[in-house]
């Protein structure tokens, strides 16, 4: 009986370019187009800038020859992993996989861009292994149904860096042997923990590039030879039993790894309309809907209700949640988003900014929001959310988003991905850049990892 790890490395050495049908391709590029442009809107923020000074100090003054998206610096391979999945991550505006509850692109597409551009891959390559560590890393999101979250692990972190390891694997050539090992060893570098969520820390913002980094390593060092544990995934201290704890059921999972080349969970990926943790975008439209017809001098009272599995995330602690101290702690929070959309009937990256989550009059709405979990939920399936208004006459007004915009029967669609992208793009690059790149991205098997990394480095700025 094989091992899940075993299984995954026999699908992934079978799996090329000609087997991934064109509608997944052309969906693909545009999951990596919509990555970029959200990379480039972060060069902005001081985030990035501060980061970037961390991993330059760790080079001592050793250049790396991987360049950083939109910041015309260089970095060693897995240091530019590192800094490029941040910037993608960093504004938690980044696609989600829902069932997998996993940001899955943010720390593939890192891993096989600086991995490829170390390796002078072709562009059907980097395609290629993005497509294959995405059904791999969605699949092993999934398996958990929501409970790592729970326990305080995030799986854009934890479960990335395994699909990670699968496309790098297939990037450096691996032979099946070797994949099987390479997962046993990202097993014991894996990481990405909650606990962000009770300060607003930067942490989360890394896991994703951090995933990367544990994926090049792990398939680096098991091409050379180095062993790893082969029962990875099911093992008596394997990932599932040693985060979720032995008694968790690990059902279904060969089956699903089995179906890698025959359904696509790619196409599952939801876009974010909303600069925010996915967990916040149906009560932020729902209170953007309401705000239309309402005069904020009358609300009483509001109530939001939102999946039970998302409260500790966005609900808790709750005077944190209430008035947020950072861009961060502002992203996870159902008060601060609801207020948002009441107020201003959107969530953009404005809401962002200090003088937005500082706000009086956007506070004094956020401390009348009550969170309670919602029985009607269908959750992880979809990330719903509902607004009632009490009025100081009486009257309720009130709405319910069951469908995040994003999910599988509300797709975000190519071509609003494009709007996305020239819109994150434009806040740092001219037009003639925008161009230029969203070109790269969009025929990426005409060019090869360094045309496409050297074409993001810099652009004719703003």
């Amino acid at each position: 009986m094989k091992t899940i790890s075993q299984t995954i490395s026999n699908k992934a050495r079978a799996f090329t370019y000609d087997n991934i049908p064109h509608e997944v391709r052309e969906r693909a590029r545009h999951l990596m187009l919509d990555a970029f442009g959200i990379a480039f809107a972060s060069t902005r923020f001081d985030f990035s800038r501060r980061t970037l000074d961390g991993l330059l100090a760790l080079t001592e003054g050793s250049a790396g020859n991987v360049p950083v998206v939109g910041m015309d610096t260089n970095l060693p391979t897995r240091d530019a992993a590192v800094m490029n999945g941040l910037l993608i991550h960093g504004l938690d505006y980044d696609d989600t996989h829902p069932n997998g509850i996993i940001h899955a692109t943010a720390s593939v597409v890192t891993a096989v861009t600086a991995l490829g551009y170390a390796h002078n891959k072709s562009g059907k390559d980097l395609l290629t292994a993005y497509v294959l560590g995405i059904e791999v890393a969605t699949r092993l999101g999934a398996a958990a149904r929501g409970e790592f979250h729970q326990v305080g692990f995030h799986p854009t972190g934890l479960i990335g860096a395994f699909g990670c390891t699968i496309a790098a694997g297939l990037l450096l050539g691996l032979t099946e042997e070797q994949m099987t090992h390479a997962q046993g060893i990202t097993l014991s570098f894996a990481a990405g923990s909650m606990e962000f969520l009770q300060d607003g820390a930067w942490t989360k913002r890394i896991h994703p590039g951090w995933a990367a980094q544990c994926a090049i390593t792990a398939a680096t060092l098991a091409k050379n030879g180095f062993i790893g544990p082969r029962e990875t995934y099911e093992g008596r201290f394997g990932l599932f039993a040693s985060h979720l704890g032995k008694d968790f059921q690990l059902n279904g999972l060969q089956e699903e790894i089995d179906t890698i080349g025959q359904t696509w969970e790619l196409n599952n990926v939801a876009i974010k309309p909303i600069p925010a943790c996915h967990f916040t975008h149906a009560s932020a439209d729902a209170a953007a809907i309401l705000h239309k017809d309402l005069a904020l001098e009358q609300i009483a009272r509001i109530v939001a209700k939102v999946p039970a599995g998302v409260m500790k995330t966005v609900c808790e602690p709750v005077e944190n949640k209430k008035r947020p101290a950072n861009a961060y702690e502002a992203q996870f929070s159902i008060p601060y988003s609801v207020a948002t959309g009441l107020r201003y009937g959107r969530f953009g990256l404005d809401a962002l900014d200090e003088a937005a989550y500082t706000d009086a009059t956007t506070l004094a709405i956020a401390e009348k929001v009550e969170s309670m979990a919602d029985p009607e939920a269908d959750f992880p399936k979809y990330y719903s959310g509902e607004v009632i208004v009490e009025l100081k006459d009486g009257s309720m007004l009130s709405h319910r988003e069951h469908i995040n915009r994003g999910a599988d029967t509300r797709p975000i669609t190519n071509e609003e991905i494009v709007l996305k992208f020239r819109e994150n793009a434009g806040t740092v690059l001219k037009a003639e850049s925008i161009d230029r790149i969203q070109s790269l991205i969009q025929n990426i098997e005409k060019h090869d990892a360094r045309d496409l990394l050297d074409g993001m480095s810099k652009g004719e700025q703003k």
